[in-house]
């Protein structure tokens, strides 16, 4: 049975996205553009999802709706070409060059629809000697010099899940491109191709540092800064029931309320003395370690002292001051980050749980007004179920 799913308000509300499936930075980027308010409708491929867990448990496909095409099919690129002549926006994840195979590449939707912005998020950018490279979220911090600077001295980098990479250097910079493009179109009448590659991104992220690097107030190692935990009052500490606390005591001020609720005013001269590093946070160790970590949350409790307890993901949503602002939200049996950013005239919300592939093919060929994209299928290979596969295109 089909789902109607109607656009909410949002200050993107009226736009309409079209997000060709994949995984990682690209449906992510497109549920941001969903949270926002814009009418996003995944073409799926035939045969199900792309993960490999239950499509209800995909937040990143809330807030969107979903239609099935198979690419691989005569007439499946007709189809995806019939919603990007009536889309503001157009997202693929694909290697270079596939989309273009496809039949869904930037010449053939901006012959339909010359305002079109057709966003493509790459790991590696479309072009240069590794853009047809696979490639995931660690190797592409890898190169950077990103991934160098996080861990111990002593230890090898740690893996920052795929945040870094994925999300902050990829979704991120592709949406703020897609919403500068738009601005420009709208302005100009003319779309373009946005090129988000998370190399760039990723990069990009670490501009502060090259030019701390370039002044000489870097060192090109890992913990031996300011913010890569050489510091001794910037970074975590273990409790006495092998938990963790956050300190990030930079100013004077803060360093002293530090010291004061930590039982230390005798260490109030090792801030700017870096010999006297070592000894302060061996000091600052042994002292965090004769408390568990919700005495030592009490103490630090209404101070400027910068002291934090590291909770987990599960505990995260319970936080006075997150469940307080409403960060974490529940839908649909699911807790979930409640969108971001925050809006006073356009508020957005949750207001769908994911897009079950297909679903939506109805609502949207009547919203959209492309009668024909809700008729069968033809070509492709059935499955033992009706469904049909296709190689599909990454």
């Amino acid at each position: 049975m089909t789902t109607a799913r109607t656009p909410g308000h949002g200050p993107l509300a009226g736009v309409r996205v079209v997000e060709l499936a994949g995984i990682g930075p690209a449906p992510f980027a497109a549920m941001l553009l969903a949270d926002l308010g814009a009418d996003v409708v995944r073409v799926d491929r035939p045969g199900g999802a792309v993960l490999a867990i239950d499509p209800e448990h995909d937040v990143t496909n809330r807030n969107k709706r979903s239609v099935i095409v198979d690419l691989k099919s005569p007439d499946g690129p007709a189809r995806v070409l019939d919603l990007a002549a009536r889309a503001d926006v157009l997202l693929e994840g694909y290697r270079p060059g596939v989309a273009e195979r496809l039949g869904v590449g930037p010449e053939d939707c901006h012959a339909r629809n010359p305002r079109l912005v057709y966003a493509r998020m790459t790991g590696w950018g479309q072009e240069g000697p590794l853009a047809h490279r696979a490639g995931h979220d660690i190797a592409y911090l890898a190169v950077t010099g990103t991934l160098g600077m996080i861990g111990a001295p002593d230890g090898p980098p740690a893996v920052p899940a795929n945040l870094l990479g994925d999300y902050a250097g990829g979704s991120l910079y592709l949406v703020v491109g897609v919403l500068a493009a738009l601005h420009h179109s709208r302005a100009t009448g003319t779309g373009q191709v946005v090129d988000a590659a998370i190399v760039d991104g990723a990069s990009h992220l670490a501009a502060m540092i090259h030019g701390m690097l370039a002044a000489g107030g870097w060192q090109d190692r890992r913990g031996a800064n300011l913010l890569d935990g050489g510091c001794p009052y910037y970074g975590t500490y273990e409790t006495a029931d092998g938990r963790y606390m956050a300190v990030g005591a930079l100013e004077p001020q803060f360093y002293a309320q530090f010291l004061d609720l930590l039982g230390l005013p005798e260490h109030a001269g090792a801030r700017k003395d870096i010999t006297r590093w070592g000894e302060l946070r061996e000091a600052v160790s042994a002292r965090f370690r004769t408390r568990t970590r919700a005495e030592w949350t009490a103490v630090f409790e209404g101070s400027d002292a910068c002291v934090a307890p590291v909770l987990t993901l599960r505990e995260a949503p319970h936080h006075p001051h997150l469940a307080a602002r409403g960060t974490f939200t529940d839908h649909g049996g699911i807790t979930q980050p409640a969108p971001a950013p925050r809006f006073s005239a356009t508020p957005v919300t949750v207001r769908t749980g994911p897009a079950r592939p297909g679903a939506d093919t109805e609502a949207v060929a009547r919203d959209w007004g492309i009668p024909g994209l809700a008729e069968p299928r033809e070509g492709g290979t059935p499955t033992a179920d009706g469904a049909r596969l296709t190689a599909g295109g990454d």
